[in-house]
């Protein structure tokens, strides 16, 4: 994935999605907005809904030049002639995922907020990593990615950096100058107008 001077947009799906709605619905906002990648990230571990779920979204997202990427399922992304794959265990398995997959395939890591995890993960050949969430929530323990860690890999490490969880307007104008991508989910999926949404976001990186 590029990296330009302007933070990206990396599109992540909710955990469910109908495939009789959401193929049109993603096929709408990569009209409307450009984004750099989507990642496939259904709660299901039904290999059938998975396969399915990637075939139709591979069909919207490949025929606008947008890379899709699936959470974890390492095995599937060739057979599924997918992008890449997202890895949810920091660095543990870079390593192995860059060894089983083609040389130009996106290889993710998400550290949470582990500046150590980030670093292992770039030295184990990712091509990007990502932290967050970037502020508190009633979510998970309550720990999140500091600025401090995202203004430090800014300045210091290569490695493009993705900002997500519990993203809005105030945090996204303020990482803006720290990160390369917003990782952006449940901030648009649960609004009327998920297009619309994203787009106000997008205005706070301006």
């Amino acid at each position: 994935m590029d990296t330009p001077d302007q933070p990206q947009i990396y599109l992540i799906t909710p955990p469910q999605i109908e495939l009789e709605i959401f193929p049109s619905l993603l096929a709408s906002i990569l009209d409307t907005h450009a984004i750099a990648c989507v990642r496939l990230a259904l709660a299901s571990k039904d290999e059938d809904v998975l396969s399915r779920a990637a075939d139709v979204l591979r069909e919207v997202t490949h025929a606008r030049d947008v890379a899709l990427v699936i959470t974890d399922h390492l095995q599937m992304v060739d057979r599924l002639g997918l992008d890449g794959v997202h890895l949810r265990d920091a660095a543990r398995t870079v390593r192995h995922a860059r060894k089983e997959l083609h040389e130009d395939a996106i290889v993710g890591a998400h550290c949470g907020t582990s500046r150590h995890d980030g670093m292992s993960a770039g030295e184990a050949g990712a091509d990007y990593v990502c932290f967050g969430p970037v502020q508190a929530s009633a979510l998970g323990d309550g720990s999140f990615a500091e600025l401090d860690l995202f203004r430090w890999w800014s300045e210091v490490i290569e490695v493009p950096v993705v900002a997500e969880g519990a993203l809005d307007v105030d945090m996204i104008r303020t990482l803006a100058p720290m990160t390369d991508f917003f990782g952006i989910a449940d901030e648009i999926w649960g609004t009327e107008d998920p297009a619309a949404t994203l787009g106000t976001l997008i205005s706070a990186m301006l």
